[in-house]
């Protein structure tokens, strides 16, 4: 079976609070945290983007599973916050860690699930025989206009995924995509922020394409929510994966271990791959994972993992709650200044 080699992950060490956030606009920082379920958020620093930051997660999965990095034969980055207009990501990427020069190499743009369609793409060249391993990542230093709602959780981060044959740690049991055109989310060329349809983009777009593509996965494998130990959705905020759980019949500790925006906030594309991680961290040979991501425009692709035993023997140090422990928090100010909020004209 084709499934997850290793794992790496990179969270900035910066981080702002909502308190912060909220000073600044005069907004209530309690009725925020309840509201959004974001309590703090990690912000890149001057010299972190998705490139780097995809090149540091990267390079942790490598060194984990002891893998030669010319065997690496396929690159994804997925990612709508590219440090390039015209210029890949992927290539960045496969250079800094050592890939063989003959592999396959692209930059993924789909929202927020353009790193679950990476990992798609690697499990499908794995099973095709076309590579040995491919290295699927979701990487954003996402974007958030002043004042708006998402800057409590536009944040940045992300996960890189060595996908295969070879001593997995987590095999790919079966995998999905519900995908319609629902405008919820979008950025226009050259403009430097995001727009979004405020609650439109909950019903129809979130609810209706998390929820059913993870109903229908379990119908497929003829699956009920009780037969897994975890279950990790995107988390644009920690209200929508909490909500969209009940919907499906998840209990609150199925989804508790892998819900860490309300500390780093929402990553984009790296959101439900870090807490997919961080799920890895914690989980035992024989367990069943639900993964179900979102991207806005729209569209959910739905994993059903089974871990193996080699899990015990795998090196999960340090682990996701581990590097969100290692927090230094900033004011608006400097925020700003890292996030180029402030533009010279």
């Amino acid at each position: 079976m084709v499934g997850i080699v290793s794992y790496g992950t990179y969270i900035p060490v910066y981080r702002i609070k909502a308190e912060e956030i909220a000073r600044i606009w005069g907004e209530n920082a309690e009725s925020i945290k309840s509201g959004l379920g974001v309590y703090e958020k990690a912000v890149a620093d001057i010299d972190e983007d998705t490139a780097t930051i995809s090149v540091e997660a990267s390079r942790e999965a490598l060194r984990r599973c002891g893998i030669p990095s010319e065997e690496i034969g396929a690159v994804f980055v997925g990612s709508e916050s590219h440090p390039y207009a015209v210029k890949p990501t992927a290539t960045i990427v496969a250079e800094a860690v050592g890939a063989n020069r003959f592999c396959y190499a692209a930059d993924l743009e789909f929202a927020c699930k353009a790193g679950t369609a990476g990992m798609q793409i690697c499990v499908a060249m794995v099973k095709a025989g076309m590579i040995k391993y491919g290295l699927a990542i979701g990487a954003d230093t996402s974007q958030s206009s002043p004042g708006d709602a998402l800057e409590y959780s536009a944040a940045s981060g992300g996960a890189a995924f060595i996908i295969g044959k070879d001593e997995t740690i987590a095999e790919v049991k079966d995998t999905l995509s519900f995908t319609t055109d629902t405008p919820d989310f979008w950025r226009r060329e050259g403009m430097p922020y995001p727009s979004h349809g405020g609650r439109f983009t909950g019903e129809p777009a979130y609810f209706r394409h998390v929820y059913t593509a993870a109903k229908e996965i379990m119908k497929r494998n003829n699956l009920s929510p009780e037969d897994f130990s975890y279950a990790v959705f995107h988390m644009p905020n920690g209200k929508f994966p909490t909500r969209v759980a009940r919907m499906l019949g998840f209990s609150s500790e199925q989804i508790e271990q892998g819900l860490v925006v309300r500390r780093i906030g929402n990553t984009y594309s790296g959101s439900s791959l870090i807490g997919f991680s961080a799920v890895l961290d914690v989980a035992k040979p024989g367990e069943r994972i639900l993964l179900t991501s979102f991207g806005s425009g729209a569209g959910s692709d739905a994993f059903i993992f089974e871990v193996t035993e080699n899990i015990e023997s795998f090196p999960r140090e340090p682990k996701v709650w581990e590097k969100i422990e290692r927090a230094k928090y900033i004011d608006y100010g400097l925020y700003a200044k890292l996030r180029k909020k402030i533009r010279m004209v």
